[in-house]
């Protein structure tokens, strides 16, 4: 699988329209891509055990995307062999008084993966340069002073982003950005089988349609997010979204290939504390003789 033909390439400009949400690669259909998955989940559990066992780097997992696209499901199937205890997930809803009364990464910052951990953010700080932008009446809710609204609020933003996610990535936290690609045909399908399908009911929100309503601005304002915040230590992936199985399978592959480039090891363990272990081993092993005896 070609990872470059999701990237963003850092320092172009990109449009959505370039990008097919029915692409699949060379699959053609689940079947095939589902061996890829499995194979890819199994892997992860041991890169997972890597990660917490040499305690150097942490994982940020940031997942942005229209309603409908497939984000609680992806985490749950790219992410169901790993260790719970080591993974945490955090789905950034409308930010409550206490996080209105800081500054719009404040939030993040406390849900931060610690080292050898992985965290997924299920929406992320990039609601700040998306939903707000789309619906700039919010920003009065945030208390900014008067300079810190001007016209240049969205630019400001790109920057403090991309340096907040240098400094992660400087001091061993990875940053892998993932949008879910999804055509607004399929989304008006997906909300109609919410309503026609009982099991699917509780999913639905009359919010999910008055968002689609602004379709077009989301579209404009994740270009924009996209051409001036997919850089060389933070990268955009956008993945095909239409096709569930294959969104997957890309996240998978590409958190998998990032975790190796890693070159991960166990820990090794010096002299005096394999004398220790050898020392531990004799005392067991002559326990279990007294026992027979």
């Amino acid at each position: 699988m070609n990872h470059q033909d999701f990237l963003v390439p850092p320092g172009k400009k990109i449009r959505l329209r370039d990008y097919n949400p029915l692409f699949t690669g060379h699959y053609r259909d689940k079947r095939e891509a589902k061996g890829r998955l499995d194979d890819d989940v199994k892997a992860l559990a041991k890169y997972q055990n890597l990660l917490y066992a040499q305690n150097t780097y942490a994982l940020l997992i940031v997942l942005q995307a229209m309603d409908t696209a497939g984000k609680d499901g992806a985490i749950k199937h790219v992410m169901s062999g790993v260790n719970p205890q080591g993974t945490q997930v955090h789905s950034f809803k409308s930010p409550s008084a206490e996080e209105l009364s800081h500054d719009f990464l404040w939030r993040s910052m406390k849900a931060l993966p610690e080292r050898g951990g992985i965290g997924i953010f299920n929406r992320s700080y990039y609601e700040e340069v998306l939903v707000v932008r789309v619906h700039p009446e919010i920003l009065d809710a945030q208390k900014l002073p008067p300079h810190a609204k001007g016209k240049n609020i969205w630019k400001h933003r790109f920057e403090e982003i991309n340096l907040f996610e240098r400094y992660l990535v400087r001091n061993g936290t990875i940053v892998l950005k993932f949008f879910l690609h999804l055509s607004k045909e399929e989304q008006k399908r997906r909300l109609l089988a919410r309503i026609d399908t009982p099991e699917k009911n509780w999913k639905f929100s009359l919010a999910d349609v008055k968002e689609r309503a602004h379709w077009d601005e989301y579209m404009e304002a994740y270009e924009d997010v996209f051409n001036h915040t997919s850089t060389e230590h933070a990268p955009w992936h956008i993945i095909p979204a239409d096709n569930k199985w294959f969104t997957r399978t890309v996240i998978a592959d590409v958190i998998l290939s990032k975790l190796k480039s890693l070159d991960l090891k166990y820990p090794e363990v010096g002299k005096g504390h394999m004398k220790r272990l050898l020392e531990a081993k004799a005392e067991l092993q002559n326990e279990r003789t007294r026992k027979r005896g």
